[in-house]
């Protein structure tokens, strides 16, 4: 799944203004390179890029391997109606009223299906920010699957979520599948990762020590800012705990260098895409089958 979005400054406080789509003509390309190992992308897209004529045409382009698809990614900030304050808090969407998480998402779908012709079927809350209103929004308005629970992370300093009871397994969120964001913990002291996860950040430098020793890592199924080695044992890990679907994400303007830390400039680029290679290629010898949204519906993602 590829949160697909605007460029904006990660550094900075967010902005409504920061709607720059330029990022999305490099989205071809790294198409190109999953659609040629066979790998359907699922492109969940926001108010800007829904809304943008050229990021319509590039989707459009892309979807036509007949096998990737677009969602859903609400980005509060930048998606009408603009009735609440701007702030940290209500950048995570479940935050807001019901009435006004639920306007923002019906006025994003409805750009979304008038651009593409269809209604999306799958949703992710920006910053991972779903909320207790969330799920029953998004069952009465068709979508089938959410993924805006990232295993393992907590939120909640920023006034967001706490998904650390949250494991790797799909699960029924009410009338709507749930397909959390794949998170494993790695590591001789993996065993009891959760626990001892959450002790160590409240020691100076904790996790980065037992990290380096080999201790304990928590890695999450991207490539943005998680070493190849690390994902590589991250999949052996989740295969060997019978983890039935790896849910793997990026973001889209990691594509071009320059818009987000992960891709800074071509050097990076290129650790990016050797990245998927190794990643892909080491799927493949386990067997592990690349799925498409349609088949992710059809086989009810079993938990």
């Amino acid at each position: 799944m590829v949160d697909t979005e605007e460029e904006f400054d990660w550094g900075a406080p967010l902005s409504r203004d920061a709607r720059t789509v330029s990022a999305i003509r490099a989205l071809p390309e790294g198409h190109r390179r999953f659609a040629e190992r066979g790998v359907p992308l699922t492109y969940l897209i926001d108010h800007p890029i829904a809304t943008n004529p050229v990021s319509i045409d590039v989707l459009r382009e892309v979807l036509a391997d007949g096998r990737s698809a677009i969602g859903t990614q609400l980005h509060p900030w930048v998606s009408p109606p603009f009735d609440e304050e701007l702030t940290p808090a209500n950048s995570f969407a479940g935050n807001l009223p019901a009435s006004l998480e639920a306007a923002k998402l019906d006025i994003l779908t409805d750009a979304i299906t008038q651009g593409f012709g269809a209604a999306p079927r799958v949703y992710r809350a920006g910053r991972y920010g779903i909320g207790p209103a969330t799920a029953a929004l998004l069952a009465s308005r068709g979508y089938r699957i959410d993924s805006s629970m990232r295993a393992a992370y907590d939120y909640s300093a920023e006034h967001g979520p706490d998904f650390r009871a949250i494991g790797n397994h799909a699960f029924h969120l009410g009338e709507v599948m749930e397909l959390p964001l794949t998170t494993v913990f790695i590591g001789a002291a993996r065993r009891g990762a959760a626990s001892l996860y959450d002790a160590l950040g409240r020691i100076p430098k904790g996790r980065g020590l037992f990290a380096r020793a080999g201790l304990l890592s928590r890695v999450a199924l991207t490539p943005e800012d998680m070493p190849l080695a690390d994902a590589l044992e991250a999949i052996a890990v989740a295969v060997g705990q019978g983890v039935q679907v790896l849910n793997f994400s990026f973001h889209s303007p990691s594509l071009a260098p320059g818009h987000t830390p992960y891709v800074r400039d071509t050097k990076d680029l290129a650790a990016f895409h050797h990245w998927w290679d190794k990643v892909l290629a080491n799927l493949d010898r386990r067997g592990v089958r690349a799925a498409s949204l349609d088949e992710l519906i059809s086989a009810g993602i079993r938990a």
